[in-house]
Formats: C-alpha cells, sequence, structure tokens
C-alpha cells in the first residue's frame, strides 16, 4: 500500500500504522461480502437505479418513485427496500420511508461532497 493513512480525531489527525489499515480493510470485507451475496438482481437493480439517480434527484427517493422507474410492483420494492435498509450497509429511509442514502451518496448534508464531470454535485455517504 503506497501513501500515508492518517485517522481524524476531533481537530487532530494522527499517523495510523498500514498494517492496522490493511485489518480494518479486511474486516470491512469479510463482512460486506456476504451481504453483497445475499442480493438479488432485484436488490441490485433497485440498489444501482438508487445511487445512480440520486444525484440528480437531489432529494429523498420515495419507493413509488423508484417502482415506477425500474419497473417493479411497489409492494417489491418496498420489500427490498427494507431488506437493504436492515442490512446498514447499502441504504437508509428517512421515518417517512424515502431513501436519504446508498452508499455511497447521500442527499443529506455531510462533511465530504462529491461533484461529478457532469457537475452535478452531492455529498458522500
Amino acid at each position: 500500500m503506497g501513501g500515508k493513512v492518517r485517522m481524524g480525531l476531533w481537530r487532530h489527525m494522527f499517523p495510523l500504522p498500514g498494517a492496522l489499515f490493511e485489518m480494518g480493510v479486511e474486516k470491512g470485507r469479510k463482512k460486506i461480502i456476504p451481504e453483497l451475496a445475499s442480493m438479488t438482481k432485484g436488490h441490485q437493480v433497485v440498489h444501482h437505479f438508487i445511487v445512480r439517480q440520486l444525484p440528480s434527484h437531489g432529494i429523498p427517493m420515495v419507493p413509488a418513485f423508484v417502482a415506477e422507474a425500474v419497473d417493479l410492483p411497489l409492494g417489491q420494492v418496498a420489500a427490498i427496500l427494507q431488506e437493504l435498509e436492515e442490512h446498514m450497509t447499502v441504504l437508509f429511509r428517512n421515518d417517512e420511508g424515502a431513501v436519504v442514502w446508498a452508499y455511497p451518496v447521500t442527499v443529506e448534508e455531510m462533511p465530504h461532497s462529491l461533484t461529478f464531470s457532469s457537475g452535478q454535485k452531492i455529498y458522500a455517504a
């Protein structure tokens, strides 16, 4: 691994040993691989649509909008969103059930923002 890894704590940045960083990456990989493997084609279609469209949509995405866009029944999309949210790795919905973030993007204000080559801007989840 090239470069230096730093960890931020409040207003300070501390060097992080590469081996410790690699352990964290491996731990994350071991967690996410089974979750991704459990995603059906429907899960993938819904998640990928939301990730691609959230930056241009710019506001939380309601299930009915997603269902119409991906041409799946609303009940199926609602169940998929529930399952994806239960893992808290892939997406999160607000109290009204609309998707506010789908990794790696969010419409909620965060410290980190992204600007795409198209000029679209969104926050990083």
